[in-house]
């Protein structure tokens, strides 16, 4: 039986198109990864969905004169779209207002609360006289007091990450009113993560292998002593609280979004016509699951997911939550709220989603934050993935074309084939280690690495001059040429997948079907040459 792993990826919020800052931060990262996991033989659960509930759905619908629910209808339609635009392909995307959601939910609260983990409480909420309501903590903002961010929500601040309360912002104004807040006690139930602080400890101190900025965050997170949390908020629009006496306060977002990924898989299960299988991956202490995330959820994945699951006792924990930093357009943060930056739709417009998914993929904000130029983007697509690659593709297929070559497997091949080909099975196993352990940016260096072997040793072998004196040897530096453009093109497939399989149809007739060992063992190659596949872009209009 193959390896299972299940890759969860941040839930967007309903309240807007994506952005190019969302498919780099958590989406594109993580379908590349997932991709690569099931060529690499392993059975993989991939979950996503829309996050329904919470004030951003609320704000934008006041805004549009409108219903939260109309809102959330629309824009859950809208990203599924633009996830099949871009080739993200997720198992099910989920959604959070539905009632599945909300029996598990009501299940996950109730065992917490009979556990003793959640308690009821008092706090100090913003409340806006001119509305005569308690506000929820987005719909309050202020200056950061860690690092006087000027646009900090009540929640958490954009700029440096941290997780607020809303009597922490320095001069607090209410969005929606412009007024002051008043800060008044009012009931609600508390997450008690003071309880779970030892074992949370005991979890990190395994994950030495996360990326520094992640483990170092949450590290630094934790040793300031986990303290009790509400998890309820005065709201209309959200999940009822399972209990009675309480139908004027719901659940907040931050704890029901995380349950999703376990209705994801639940749904998905139903859907698919095997209704346990989703417990083969969340049931299974032994498997690796994946969160891919923006650096703005690393406190929600890696303190409290894992402390309301370390509580509940029955789910996988979270194997790597492997976060990336921001993408960047001219010095600012993408931004759906604030307007930065290009919609992914709105790119699509001017250029093709391979090209697109090629150059972000480049540009991951792995380890730090990176920034989005069309300059660089029209220069990288150009010079590597259709200059060293396409061009490479299409001047083997047409030397083949045109001398009417028909390719046989090599009896005898000379030193310089062997070398090569020895490369070519090193490099590969060592792209296979790094996009294992989520170096997916790595994974692409080694790519491009092999594409200028393989020019260079299609220059250097000469077949347009061996074809005229010697038509074996020419036959082995074909052979042996396309065979690395097997590989190229395999390992170009999850981070292009729609180009890369052209490719392959060009060379084999048929779809990329398989695993690895499989699909780079098949040496009888059925070329049929096509037009260039990759264009050159030309972005003058819009630099």
């Amino acid at each position: 039986m193959n390896e299972k792993i299940m890759v969860n990826c941040a839930l967007p919020y309903t309240n807007g198109p994506l952005h190019l800052g969302h498919i780099a931060g958590a989406y594109l990262g993580a379908d590349i990864f997932v991709r690569f996991n099931r060529l690499n033989g392993k059975d993989v659960l991939f979950i996503s969905g829309s996050d329904e509930y919470g004030t951003p759905i609320t704000i934008t619908a006041e805004k549009n004169n409108t219903t939260p629910q109309e809102i959330a209808n629309r824009y859950h339609k809208e990203h599924e779209e633009t996830f099949r635009n871009i080739d993200i392909v997720f198992d099910k995307f989920t959604r959070t207002t539905d009632p599945e959601h909300v029996k598990d939910v009501a299940e996950f609260f109730l065992n917490l609360y009979d556990k003793g983990y959640i308690e009821k409480r008092y706090m100090v909420s913003p409340y806006c006289k001119k509305s005569a309501k308690f506000m929820p903590d987005r719909y309050i903002e202020g200056v950061c007091p860690y690092c006087n961010y000027d646009s900090a929500r009540g929640d958490q601040c954009d700029n440096c990450g941290r997780t607020l309360d809303p009597i922490e912002l320095i001069n607090p104004i209410c969005k929606s009113t412009g007024e002051t807040p008043e800060f008044r006690e009012t009931e609600h139930f508390f997450l008690m993560l003071n309880k779970i602080q030892d074992g949370l400890t005991e979890y990190l101190d395994t994950k030495d292998f996360w990326k520094s900025n992640v483990l170092k965050y949450t590290r630094n997170f934790v040793s300031e002593g986990l303290k009790p949390r509400a998890i309820t908020r005065d709201l209309n629009w959200g999940v009822p609280i399972p209990l009675e006496g309480y139908e004027n306060k719901k659940i907040y977002v931050w704890f029901e979004a995380l349950i999703g990924y376990i209705t994801g898989a639940r749904t998905y299960s139903k859907d698919i016509g095997s209704e346990n299988s989703w417990k083969d991956f969340w049931l299974n202490k032994d498997i690796n699951s994946y969160y891919f995330i923006g650096k703005d959820n690393i406190p929600f994945h890696t303190i409290i997911w894992p402390s309301m699951l370390l509580i509940h006792g029955h789910y996988n924990i979270p194997y790597n939550v492997p976060a990336n930093e921001y993408l960047r357009f001219e010095g600012e943060q993408f931004s759906k709220s604030r307007g930065i930056g290009y919609t992914v739709n709105d790119v699509l417009k001017i250029v093709d989603k391979s090209s697109l998914r090629y150059y972000l993929s480049s540009i991951l904000p792995e380890t730090g934050d990176s920034d989005f130029s069309l300059r660089e983007f029209q220069e990288k697509v150009n010079s590597e993935l259709v200059d060293k690659y396409g061009n490479y593709i299409y001047r083997m297929e047409s030397f083949i074309a045109k001398n009417d070559i028909n390719i046989k497997i090599p009896e005898n091949l000379d030193a310089d084939d062997q070398q090569v080909l020895d490369e070519l099975n090193e490099k590969f196993q060592t792209y296979r280690d790094e996009i294992s352990r989520v170096h997916i940016k790595k994974g692409m260096q080694i790519w491009l690495e092999l594409t200028m072997l393989a020019n260079n040793y299609f220059n250097r072998s000469e077949p347009w001059k061996l074809i005229k004196t010697d038509r074996e040897r020419c036959n082995n530096k074909i052979f042996v040429s396309l065979k690395i453009a097997q590989y190229l093109t395999l390992m170009l497939y999850p981070y292009v997948p729609s180009g890369a399989e052209n490719v392959w149809k060009t060379m084999f007739s048929e779809k990329i079907t398989g695993n690895f060992d499989y699909l780079l063992s098949i040496n009888e190659f059925k070329i049929n040459k096509g037009a260039p596949p990759f264009n050159k872009l030309d972005f003058k209009e819009h630099i």
